[in-house]
């Protein structure tokens, strides 16, 4: 018989994820299917938005568009951040997805160097191996460390 005076511990309360963060997740999993199907990123891209379901988001079609046309700029970011011994074609698809969505951010798009780094962080922790959030912060710090920053923009420190 349980006692009164104890109560359960009450639930937790559900994690609130941003409409950007769903957009990353979905660009996400567009750039990851491509991948592992060998179709054209936009061609995915365009299936996934002919589903509509869920409803593609703006900002979802704005990284993976994106990432198709500054693929190469990208790619040769991350290549230039990795240690030696390792390429891009030998990271894990996820970790190399949420790279690319990270360097268009940081590169390309106005987001916060660490808004792109912490979003980029958690896709992997969520979905990658359990060295992925460190590998993929390393990565993106040392292409921070190397940006060229603009005019009015400030260094971020991580």
């Amino acid at each position: 018989m349980s006692d009164p005076a104890i109560t359960p511990p009450a639930p937790p309360a559900p994690v609130r994820v941003s409409a950007r963060a769903k957009a990353r997740k979905r660009a996400l999993d567009i750039l990851f299917e491509s991948e592992v199907r060998g179709t054209d990123v936009l061609e995915t891209l365009a299936a996934r938005a002919a589903d509509a379901d869920p409803p593609l988001r703006d900002y979802t079609r704005t990284l993976v568009e994106g990432v198709a046309d500054h693929r190469d700029a990208i790619d040769t970011r991350i290549s230039a951040a990795l240690a030696r011994g390792w390429s891009l074609p030998r990271l894990p698809r996820v970790d190399r997805s949420a790279l690319r969505i990270a360097v268009l951010e940081i590169d390309h798009l106005t987001v916060p160097d660490a808004v792109a780094v912490a979003e980029a962080i958690r896709l992997v922790g969520d979905l990658s191996t359990d060295e992925s959030p460190s590998f993929v912060g390393g990565v993106l710090g040392a292409i921070i460390d190397t940006k060229t920053p603009g005019p009015g923009t400030e260094p971020v420190a991580l």
